[in-house]
This record gives structure tokens, C-alpha cells and sequence, in this order.
């Protein structure tokens, strides 16, 4: 991976919160703020496996990323990048250790009220988002 590209993994990983643009089939952009983890030239997501981003992944895995606030205001420039769903117990589970150890009490607590009302019967997924 070049160095600018290493420095932009750094740039969106670094942060609380990513937006997610992914494309409907029909080319209209839908942008989510996500929580973000990085192992090494890699962004990876943990969502639920029946969410609208992931059914668009498994379309097209072109996707725009950029930092944001919780809300989705972007904080930084656009960059291109391309995703693939992980549905494999064990990278789901790495995931949820990176984003466990990057965000602590807070994902500790999103996990306990997920769990107590669980409304996502389909299970989860992670994401590996690669910039191109």
C-alpha cells in the first residue's frame, strides 16, 4: 500500500465515526456514520447482517468513506474504497475485539442493550473496507 494511502487508513481509523457511502443498485449514494476499527491497511465495520449497506455490498462493493460526526456530518474529504462482508464467526469476531479494546464502556453498553433487545434476529457481520 503507498504511503499516502497508509496515511489516509490512519486519517478515517483514527477517529469515532466513519461515513459509509455504499450504492443502490440503481447508482443512489446512501451515506451511514459507523463505528470504525483499523487493523493494519484495513477498516473494519461490525453491523447487523440484514442492514440496507450490507444488501448493497452484496450488489456493488464500491463505497466512499470519510470521517464524521455521530450524525453523519462529514469532517473531512471523501475517499474511494471497496468493502466485503466477513460473515465468518471468526472475523466477526475479531472485529468485535477491535472495536471492544477501540471503544471500550461505550460499545460494552451497546452491546448489553442489543443483547436485551435483540431486535436484529439475522445476526451480525463485520466489514472489511480496503481504499482503492
Amino acid at each position: 500500500m503507498a504511503a499516502s494511502s497508509h496515511a489516509e487508513v490512519e486519517r478515517l481509523g483514527s477517529g469515532s465515526y466513519v461515513s459509509l457511502t455504499t450504492f443502490r443498485r440503481d447508482g443512489t449514494a446512501v451515506a451511514t456514520p459507523v463505528w470504525v476499527s483499523r487493523d493494519g491497511d484495513h477498516l473494519f465495520v461490525w453491523t447487523e447482517a440484514t442492514s440496507g449497506k450490507v444488501k448493497r455490498i452484496r450488489n456493488g462493493a464500491r463505497v466512499l468513506l470519510a470521517p464524521c460526526d455521530s450524525r453523519g456530518g462529514l469532517q473531512g474529504s471523501q475517499v474511494e474504497g471497496s468493502a466485503r462482508v466477513l460473515d465468518d464467526a471468526a472475523d466477526i469476531a475479531h472485529v468485535e475485539r477491535l472495536h471492544r479494546a477501540k471503544y471500550g464502556l461505550q460499545y460494552r453498553v451497546f452491546d448489553l442493550f442489543a443483547q436485551v433487545f435483540r431486535r436484529n434476529r439475522g445476526g451480525h457481520v463485520a466489514l472489511e473496507l480496503s481504499l482503492t
